[in-house]
């Protein structure tokens, strides 16, 4: 009687320091390894950077076509000529049409 209330005693005791060493260690390796942790910080870092150099070379396009957008309200007959010269491939009589990469 006296060992089995000893063991009782013991594990009542113990429950609460193994439930609490559980939900640490849970947390803790969730904290380092888990999907944002401390090791995914880094991969997430290098793909934030590589977001950033899309998103600057997409500003620069894009204020490349405002510039073009501006010529082509102001009506800018050089523009308006290249375009339709570029969407038809067509030219004048005896001209010949090359077509370019378009950038």
């Amino acid at each position: 009687m006296r060992i089995r209330q000893s063991v009782v005693r013991f594990f009542a005791r113990a429950v609460f320091p193994v439930i609490s060493a559980a939900v640490i260690g849970y947390f803790g390796y969730y904290a380092i390894w888990g999907e944002r942790g401390l090791l995914a910080l880094d991969k997430t870092q290098i793909q934030l950077s590589e977001a950033q150099g899309q998103l600057s070379q997409l500003d620069g396009q894009r204020g490349r076509l405002e510039h073009r957008i501006q010529l082509l309200k102001q009506g800018d007959p050089d523009l308006v000529e290249e375009l339709a010269r570029t969407q038809l491939m067509d030219g004048a009589q005896g001209q010949v049409a090359v077509p370019r990469d378009q950038r």
